[in-house]
């Protein structure tokens, strides 16, 4: 099941499972000083765009941190981003599933309320392998594991 996991923000981080290979890491979505600020969406789009190209048949699922209602320019950027990611899926056909930021937590370290370098911490253990790059790509490699473990079917994990 080709899956990909997002941590949304101006640096999203990314982690992906397509055709059974890994990758992940982190996009900047951010705009120049005299870029439109509406381009941030369209270079999510674009980025989705990509991923789903990469693998055959598209991708199966996408997960993503639930964006949380505190007000500010960091939850409208937020929302936007999760309406681009919302249509896109909707236009290409691919299940998508919030995950909230306790629940990632509470799953990845027993706490709910973890602390950005607890996160860190737990992706560093889980993924030795990775040059871990910052707290959305630890959050992406953390999503991407709770998705597999808990949300993709078994019969399709190794696929």
């Amino acid at each position: 099941m080709n899956t990909l996991a997002l941590d949304l923000g101006l640096t999203a981080g990314f982690a992906s499972r397509l055709d059974g290979l890994f990758d992940s890491g982190t996009v900047s979505l951010e705009v120049g000083r005299d870029e439109s600020k509406g381009l941030r969406p369209m270079r999510l789009g674009n980025f989705l765009a990509r991923v789903n190209a990469l693998c055959r048949g598209g991708l199966d699922l996408v997960v993503f941190e639930q964006v949380h209602h505190r007000g500010g320019a960091a939850t409208a950027v937020a929302e936007r981003f999760v309406g681009k990611l919302l249509e896109f899926c909707a236009l290409e056909g691919i299940d998508h599933k919030p995950v909230h930021t306790a629940t990632l937590k509470k799953w990845a370290t027993g706490k709910g309320n973890a602390g950005k370098p607890e996160m860190m911490a737990e992706a560093r253990r889980r993924h030795p392998e990775v040059d871990l790059i910052d707290d959305n790509h630890a959050d992406a490699l953390l999503l991407l594991d709770y998705a597999l473990a808990e949300l993709v079917p078994a019969a399709t994990r190794s696929e």
